[in-house]
């Protein structure tokens, strides 16, 4: 559900942004969700401890998803080819084109991700965390992939991390 379209501008501190704890040193920090934006876009944070995964295999229908590392090595998913970007490398996701992401082996790795048109996605990745920290189970997420428009895909050239979920 999306709010009317923005009038004003929308800040955002670091501080006043929400953080959400992932095991192995990382967290998703909440920057603006689609409700905050009338739709125009949503944008979190992603920090990630070494080799882990950031996303399993999925696809929007709705949406399309930009991704700006901010530092470290992160290997994407694209269709089925894996590439690596480091730091100061962007990677554009089209609707429809599964994909997944995750920090490389031996690397941390922090990236920004910017969803657009927006899809209210903060409450997924508060249930992601819970999953991850084993409070939830994971197969709880296929019943809400319509309402986060977030789609798993099964992608065999997608690598398995060790220790991720």
């Amino acid at each position: 559900m999306m709010t009317a379209v923005m009038t004003q501008a929308l800040v955002v501190s670091a501080e006043s942004a929400e953080v959400v704890d992932l095991p192995g040193g990382g967290a998703f920090t909440l920057f603006a969700d689609a409700s905050e934006t009338g739709g125009a876009c949503g944008a979190n944070r992603l920090t990630l401890g070494p080799g882990r995964e950031g996303a399993k295999p999925h696809y929007h229908t709705l949406s399309t998803e930009v991704f700006y590392v901010l530092d470290g090595e992160m290997e994407f998913l694209l269709g089925e080819k894996v590439t690596t970007v480091g730091k100061g490398g962007l990677v554009v996701v089209p609707p429809g084109l599964p994909h997944a992401f995750g920090a490389a082996p031996g690397t941390g790795a922090d990236l920004l991700a910017v969803l657009t048109p927006g899809v209210e996605r903060f409450g997924y990745f508060r249930r992601l965390a819970r999953v991850q920290h084993g409070l939830e189970p994971a197969d709880g997420l296929l019943a809400v992939q319509d309402r986060y428009d977030l789609h798993f895909a099964d992608a065999a050239a997608w690598r398995a991390q060790p220790g991720s979920e």
